[in-house]
């Protein structure tokens, strides 16, 4: 008895089973549906449609990558869903771009992936960025404008060039006035024909005169040519020798030491102007009422600052209770013989007192010395709340200390007010409260000024 694997059934069965097998692999290897072995779903909107029918083409660079799955209507516009294979990768800034295929009508969809910096589209997202080059309408419409703008410039064109219709368009008037100009010049030359005749002889004239003269050696144009050649050579010659270092300009260029000298000096003549120009002068005027004397105190300084960290300050001084000088005198009185010493003081009341001082800044603190109202003194100065408060105090006068501290306040751009204690040391004779005010005035503040002043 013969097995079941003998029988000629099961071998003419199993054939067919091999051969289907064999056409459907091979259908699905040269199918273009790329959802046969998976593929990924997108889809996007469109005002136009017309053209595009299911399983229409979907390339990118021109290569089949997909099919349209589906084109319904969404909101009065074309929805188009479509499918593309697992190995195309979109991303956010992907376009979806609807082209011709020939003139018949026939449109596929064309898409770009779009920047790879961009997050990935993930499946079944839209494509928002849609573009339609293959409308034939739209076509036609630019081609209808286009026409129709021809149409209109050749009417323009035809009523220019047309009597009727010459002052309407600038065209037409520039023509019109290019025609009365030629018939003016025509109309003038015809006119002025033996002018014209004459003044073209003068011409022919001057030109044979000038040909004459180059051609005769013995003009003066030849011998100023000749001057301006010799001239030439000369400057030639001043030029050689300057570039073979010869002579104090030769010399100047080539020489090192020369040259290295030049600029020391130019280096130095800068340096200076820079100082000069970086030196800053201010004026400073405040006036102080004296309590215990019931008047008033006066000073005009010049502040004069070559730098950050120093200055000199020169005052004038107009003091109430004047200068006083001490004098010892001996005088003769009875009985004969006997002598008597007196000391005399003298107050000179309309006499000014002078201020020089040498400052120096170390951060918060400046200290001064010099002559302090006509005597020696020394000064420090303390600066709080960003150099907007000064706490001062000054010693002068040794031989009869005078100690003075004051407390001034920049109120706004250079005004200021001021407060004190002259002669702490002698409550007896000059020791006084006194309060008062300011004004200090930089370089800016001064230039400002005088571009004020009317002249």
């Amino acid at each position: 008895m013969k097995s079941i694997f003998q029988m000629p059934e099961f071998k003419v069965g199993l054939l067919v089973l091999v051969v289907a097998g064999l056409i459907a692999v091979m259908s699905m290897r040269v199918s273009e549906d790329p959802t046969v072995g998976g593929a990924k779903r997108y889809w996007f909107l469109s005002p136009n449609a017309s053209g595009l029918v299911k399983k229409s083409s979907i390339k990118m660079a021109g290569i089949p990558v997909g099919v349209i799955k589906d084109i319904q209507l969404s909101n009065g516009i074309a929805r188009i869903d479509i499918v593309v294979r697992n190995e195309v990768d979109l991303r956010l800034s992907a376009r979806a771009e609807i082209k011709a295929n020939g003139i018949l009508g026939d449109k596929y969809v064309e898409i770009s992936p779009g920047s790879p910096e961009d997050p990935p589209l993930k499946d079944g997202e839209q494509i928002l960025n849609v573009s339609d080059k293959a409308s034939l309408d739209g076509l036609v419409s630019q081609i209808s404008d286009i026409g129709s703008s021809l149409k209109s410039v050749t009417l323009s064109l035809k009523e220019s060039f047309d009597d009727s219709g010459t002052n309407k368009h600038i065209l037409g008037r520039i023509v019109q006035n290019i025609e009365q100009l030629t018939g003016d010049i025509a109309e003038m030359t015809k006119e002025n024909k033996d002018r014209v005749t004459d003044i073209l002889a003068e011409i022919s004239s001057i030109t044979k005169s000038l040909e004459s003269s180059l051609n005769n050696g013995d003009t003066g144009f030849k011998k100023n040519w000749a001057r301006l050649d010799h001239i030439l050579k000369n400057i030639e010659d001043v030029t050689n020798k300057i570039n073979r270092g010869e002579g104090t300009i030769g010399k100047l260029v080539h020489d090192e030491t020369t040259v290295e000298e030049i600029n020391t000096a130019v280096a130095g003549i800068n340096n200076l102007l820079d100082t000069s120009s970086k030196l800053q002068t201010s004026i400073d005027f405040h006036s102080e009422y004296l309590g215990s004397q019931n008047a008033w105190k006066s000073y005009v300084g010049l502040k004069i600052q070559p730098g950050l960290d120093r200055y000199y300050m020169v005052q004038v001084v107009d003091d109430p209770s004047g200068v006083r000088e001490s004098t010892d005198t001996v005088s003769t009185s009875s009985p004969p013989g006997s002598t008597v010493a007196v000391n005399e003081t003298k107050t000179y009341r309309n006499k000014m007192k002078f201020t020089l001082l040498f400052a120096k800044n170390f951060y918060n603190f400046t200290i001064r010395g010099g002559l302090i109202e006509n005597s020696g003194g020394v000064g420090v100065d303390y600066f709080l709340l960003r150099n907007r408060l000064r706490l001062t105090t000054e010693a002068f006068e040794f031989s009869n200390l005078n100690l003075r501290t004051s407390l001034t306040y920049n109120v706004y751009k250079g005004i200021y007010v001021t407060g004190g204690v002259s002669d702490l040391l002698h409550r007896s004779s000059g020791y006084s409260n006194y309060i008062g005010a300011g004004l200090f005035l930089t370089n800016d503040d001064m230039k400002i000024l005088m571009t004020k002043i009317p002249f």
